[in-house]
């Protein structure tokens, strides 16, 4: 029984400790800037506002699409 926690034991150090390593080391290479969150903006900016533009552009379709299917019952 002693040979499972000790095997456990080591094996969870030896899975943790690459976790650590990373956590002490993932600032060295990120630099932070005062244009860091203009670059966040900017790459989130498309994501937020193409669900818009496509609801104009599918709003705009389907108007125009009705009022087709309108003028055509309207001349019969």
């Amino acid at each position: 029984m002693n040979k499972w926690i000790g095997g456990f034991l080591v094996t969870a150090g030896a899975v943790s400790a690459p976790d650590l390593a990373w956590a002490v080391d993932s600032y060295r290479y990120l630099h932070v800037t005062p244009e860091t969150p203009w670059y966040i903006f900017l790459f989130l900016l498309p994501i937020v506002v193409s669900p818009f533009i496509l609801m104009a552009i599918l709003y705009w379709y389907f108007a125009w699409h009705k009022s087709a299917v309108r003028d055509n019952k309207e001349k019969e």
